[in-house]
């Protein structure tokens, strides 16, 4: 990948993450309480509904801009890898999602404890309480490690979403432009493509969603196995879907945006800079 591909790619991906999180952070707030042990109102129910968001505008760029960067430049050079479109779009936005994870894991463990109302350092529920208390907490949690509880089940979460977001995105996108004879899709149909995947994407995925905010919740580490079965034994099969109507509906909306913001930055961009001296 050269400086400039580099360069757009890290402030594309970078603009679209912290619009869509900006935007629609109070449904994920929502979302989040409502998969929580004990429901909605049990942990802060329509109060303090921005809680979280400084972790989340801090890592929303980042991670975004390491997606893309990763997407971008893995592009290039896997382009003679794959016979099939979907088979590379699959791999380069799995590469994606496990850059991005580095940096949105330990912000999403913040996030959650934040919405959910934890108590961090200093008895406040703030970001920065709880991040205090994920390093200095020693009851199995400590230091650096704390930060990435349920990096795994993030990653369990990441990679059916990401293997049926971006193919599906990519092949709305080429069946819509061949139904125009080929021309390049306006912004706003790209934004709905992108609208259309995240929300199937989101809603196939929101049993594997619920499993990681429990882990990233629960005040001990626990295993998923354990986890699951003590689940289905307290609560029954269904909380496998609790938070699926505003998790399917903000990612949803969410999708158009952020591949949306990131196409009109990127095409933007890529136009501008290509003819400045």
């Amino acid at each position: 990948m050269d400086n400039l591909t580099f360069l757009i790619s890290l402030i594309s991906g970078g603009c679209a993450g912290t619009s869509t999180d900006l935007a629609f952070f109070p449904i994920d707030t929502v979302k989040t309480r409502l998969q929580a042990k004990g429901g909605f109102f049990a942990n802060g129910g329509w109060s303090g509904i921005y809680k979280g968001l400084g972790s989340c505008v801090v890592a929303s760029a980042p991670s975004a801009s390491l997606f893309f960067i990763t997407y971008d430049s893995m592009k290039v050079y896997t382009k003679d890898w794959f016979s099939l479109p979907a088979f590379s779009h699959m791999f380069l936005a799995l590469c994606g999602e496990i850059a991005a994870c580095l940096v949105r894991v330990p912000a999403e463990v913040i996030k959650q404890r934040t919405q959910a109302g934890h108590i961090g350092v200093g008895n406040k529920a703030s970001s920065w309480a709880n991040f205090l208390y994920l390093l200095k907490n020693s009851s199995g949690e400590g230091t650096i490690r704390g930060l990435y509880r349920g990096w795994n089940t993030t990653i369990m979460r990441e990679i059916p979403f990401t293997i049926i977001q971006f193919p599906l995105y990519e092949w709305l996108k080429k069946k819509w432009s061949s139904l125009e004879n080929g021309e390049q899709l306006s912004l706003l149909k790209g934004a709905i493509c992108g609208s259309i995947a995240g929300g199937v994407a989101a809603a196939l995925t929101t049993p594997l969603d619920v499993i990681k905010t429990r882990i990233m919740l629960n005040k001990d580490r626990i295993g998923i196995l354990p986890l699951v079965k003590t689940m289905i034994k307290d609560e029954g099969y269904k909380v496998f879907l609790n938070g699926i109507g505003p998790r399917t509906c903000w990612i949803s909306a969410g999708g158009s945006i952020f591949l949306g913001c990131y196409e009109l930055v990127h095409t933007t961009l890529s136009r501008n800079m290509a003819f400045s001296p």
